[in-house]
């Protein structure tokens, strides 16, 4: 008898260690099948690629260049691009996701604004600088290494306009204007007609520091056409 009640006893153990061990297991299953059901966001939508974005929008780092990002990369105003990741590959351009919001801003009404760039942006000192070295276009006094940028559009045309690393693009309408406060140098701002006409540029210092003004005028041939502006921390002020 005494034999029996100990092997009963151990099934009884054994049964219950292998019940306890389905019952800890059980409520992790829903948590892997909760993380797999996850969908994952393709940092490459198709959006990036189509019009008007494809000529409007730089692609995040990493991600197959569009049209404006390969333009910028080959003036030397950004990095060449980089190769896509294992990830951003696997999940491919264009998913169908929505970009995020704010990537394609709305039109400003015309009259005098005023914009600032937004927090948190990317470190200027990253920003590539402009090629070739060429004779400044104009020169300011900074004002503890900053400067309001005022942009005067004298054109029917509306402008597109970026400030490289702190903005996404922006559209300025024609015979309007907009001040950018508070961009520390070196600080780059590329700009297009979005008729794809071409633009004269002309920077011009005030006298009060800190403060830089930007006209822009119709071009009538592309040899008089400008794209992008460096601020160097000297306070020298570049075309391209």
């Amino acid at each position: 008898m005494n034999m029996k009640s100990q092997k009963f006893r151990k099934s009884a153990e054994l049964f219950g260690a292998i019940c306890g061990g389905l019952l800890i297991s059980l409520p992790a299953i829903p948590q892997v099948l909760a993380q797999e059901s996850i969908p994952k966001i393709n940092p490459c939508p198709r959006i990036f690629y189509e019009e008007p974005h494809n000529n409007q929008v730089v692609v995040p780092q990493g991600c197959p260049p569009n049209a404006l990002t390969e333009r910028l990369a080959a003036q030397g105003l950004l990095p060449a691009p980089a190769t896509p990741s294992q990830e951003q590959t696997r999940l491919g351009v264009g998913g169908g996701e929505a970009p995020e919001p704010g990537v394609r801003l709305p039109r400003p009404n015309p009259g005098n604004q005023t914009q600032q760039p937004s927090p948190g942006a990317v470190s200027t000192d990253q920003q590539p600088q402009l090629q070739p070295r060429q004779t400044p276009s104009a020169t300011i006094a900074l004002a503890n290494g900053m400067v309001n940028v005022r942009l005067v559009n004298e054109t029917a045309a509306n402008v597109t306009f970026q400030v490289i690393g702190d903005t996404a693009p922006r559209s300025l309408q024609g015979k309007s204007d907009v001040t950018l406060q508070n961009l520390k140098a070196p600080v780059t701002v590329t700009f297009e007609r979005e008729d794809g006409g071409q633009l004269i540029v002309t920077p011009q210092g005030s006298s009060e520091p800190g403060s830089l003004e930007v006209t822009f005028k119709e071009a009538t041939n592309a040899a008089q056409g400008r794209s992008a502006m460096r601020i160097e921390r000297s306070g020298s002020v570049f075309l391209n």
